[in-house]
C-alpha cells in the first residue's frame, strides 16, 4: 500500500486527512506546534493533531524548516498530501518523496493562489469558486494541475461556512484524484499565469467597516470575515463586531448613522442602509442588533 505523509492543520484539514486514510497508509501527520489562547496562554493543539491522535496516526510538530526536513526524511512516504499546513515547503523538502506533494487547495487555480483563498472570493463577489488538487513547487500555489471541482457561491455563504463545504468537496476529489494520479493516468496540467491572482492572509484590519462604502461590498466583507477575525464598526471608541447583516430596503437611516427604526437597528452606508441582525459588544456575548441598541436605551450614534 501507499506509504503516504499528511501534512495540515486546521479544521478544514481534517476530511482530507480522512480520505488519504482511505486510499493509502497514513505514516505520519505533520502539522504546526500547539500555540497558546485565552488570557491563561494555554497550549491548544491544532485540529488537525486532534484529529490524527484520535485515529491512531502518528503526529509530529516541527517548530523549523529543518526539524521539518527530519520529519520527512523519517517518514520515507511514497508521497505526501498538503492542506493549509501554514509553512512553506523549501525545494530541499519537495525532493524527499518521490511520488511529489499534492495541494489541495480550496480555489479554482489560478484564481486566488495564497492563504485566504474562500475569503477572498467571497470579498471580491464572485459567483463561484470550488476546489484544485495541485502539484506543489517552489512557486505559491503555482504548481501543475491534477483536477478542479467548481461550485456556486451561495448568497449567504460565509467565510465559515464556505471553508467547511469546500473542505469536504476538496477531500472528495482527493480520493477520486490520488489513485488515478499515482497509476499515472492524469497528466498534470500547467496554470496560466496570466490568470492568477493572490489570497494573502486576513489582517485584522481589514475587517474594519466604513460606512463610507456601499451596502454590497460591507455585505460581503462581513461574510467573508465571519467568523473569523471578525468585521466590526467602532461604536463611540469601542469595537462592535457585525456577525450578521441584511438589506434594509423598506427603511432607511442617513450614511454614517447607527440607530433603531422599529424593531430594527439600521447602519447608513453611502448607498442604502443595512439592517444590523446579529452583534457582539465588546467583551460582551452576541445578541440581536436590536438588543444592542436597546441596551443603550435607543441611544443612536454616528460611525465614520
Amino acid at each position: 500500500m501507499t506509504r503516504a505523509v499528511f501534512l495540515g492543520t486546521p479544521a478544514a484539514a481534517v476530511p482530507s486527512m480522512a480520505a488519504l486514510a482511505g486510499i493509502a497508509d497514513v505514516v505520519s501527520v505533520i502539522t504546526r506546534p500547539d500555540r497558546p489562547r485565552g488570557r491563561s496562554g494555554a497550549l491548544v493543539p491544532p485540529p488537525a493533531k486532534t484529529a490524527a491522535r484520535e485515529w491512531g496516526f502518528p503526529v509530529v510538530q516541527p517548530a523549523t524548516g529543518d526539524a521539518l526536513e527530519a520529519a520527512l526524511t523519517t517518514a520515507a512516504a511514497d508521497v505526501a498530501v498538503v492542506v493549509a499546513y501554514g509553512r512553506i515547503l523549501r525545494p530541499d523538502h519537495l525532493a524527499l518523496v518521490p511520488q511529489g506533494f499534492l495541494n489541495v487547495h480550496l480555489s479554482l487555480l489560478p484564481r486566488w493562489r495564497g492563504a485566504a483563498p474562500v475569503e477572498r472570493a467571497i470579498q471580491a463577489g464572485d459567483e463561484k469558486t470550488g476546489a484544485t488538487i495541485m502539484l506543489i513547487d517552489e512557486g505559491l500555489d503555482t504548481g501543475p494541475v491534477l483536477a478542479r471541482h467548481a461550485v456556486p457561491i451561495p448568497a449567504s455563504a460565509t467565510g465559515g461556512s464556505l471553508t467547511a463545504y469546500l473542505a469536504a468537496a476538496g477531500a472528495g476529489l482527493l480520493a477520486e484524484t490520488l489513485p488515478r494520479y499515482l497509476a499515472g493516468d492524469i497528466t498534470p496540467r500547467p496554470q496560466n499565469d496570466r490568470a492568477a491572482t493572490l489570497a494573502p492572509k486576513i489582517q485584522k484590519e481589514e475587517a474594519a467597516l466604513s460606512a463610507t462604502s456601499d451596502a454590497a461590498r460591507l455585505l460581503r466583507t462581513i461574510r467573508a470575515f465571519t467568523p473569523r477575525p471578525g468585521a466590526w464598526l467602532e461604536v463611540e471608541g469601542k469595537r462592535l463586531r457585525i456577525l450578521a447583516a441584511a438589506p434594509a430596503r423598506d427603511a432607511a437611516v442617513l450614511p454614517g448613522r447607527l440607530e433603531a427604526v422599529g424593531s430594527r437597528l439600521l447602519l447608513g452606508t453611502a448607498d442604502e442602509s443595512l439592517e444590523l441582525l446579529t452583534v457582539q459588544p465588546e467583551g460582551k456575548a452576541v445578541m440581536s442588533g436590536i438588543a444592542w441598541s436597546n441596551g443603550r436605551r435607543g441611544r443612536p450614534a454616528t460611525v465614520s
